[in-house]
């Protein structure tokens, strides 16, 4: 997925946070209404808006002689490509992913828990209280680990 430089980012910030995706989207003067404050030229924001489709960013839709946009993925999912991206860079997948579980708060250590027991049917409780058993090669409960 393609980086966004401060511009784009502004513009996508604009359609994330105003544009719901049930919406036929904005037009290139609501774009540049909202980004009030930077006195940027229409024909600015409508080259941006430009950019952003050839990128796959944003959608559009032909409305009269004009385009009305919306993005083409939530900020979240853009942000989860961004962080899968970073992770085909090189190196060890699984030590980047280790490294990166290492560094969350514990807040955010139960948010990646219950994201990850529900995609494996279980609890948050049920994931946090299993263990891999590399001599079984199947889950084990801490308490059978703390016995041995």
């Amino acid at each position: 997925m393609t980086r966004l430089g401060d511009l784009e980012r502004a513009v996508m910030d604009v359609l994330w946070d105003s544009v719901p995706a049930t919406s036929d989207g904005v037009t290139v003067r609501e774009v540049a209404d909202a980004l009030d404050g930077r006195e940027l030229a229409y024909t600015t924001v409508m080259t941006v808006l430009d950019r952003l489709a050839g990128k796959g960013m944003v959608q559009r839709q032909r409305e009269g002689r004009a385009w009305r946009y919306r993005a083409a993925a939530s900020r979240e999912a853009h942000i989860a490509q961004l962080m899968l991206d970073a992770l085909d860079l090189g190196g060890s997948r699984d030590a980047a992913l280790v490294r990166f579980a290492r560094s969350v708060t514990g807040t955010e250590a139960e948010v990646l828990r219950t994201a990850l027991g529900a995609e494996a049917g279980l609890t948050g409780q049920q994931l946090t209280d299993r263990v891999d058993d590399p001599r079984a090669g199947r889950p084990r409960r801490t308490d059978e680990a703390t016995d041995r």
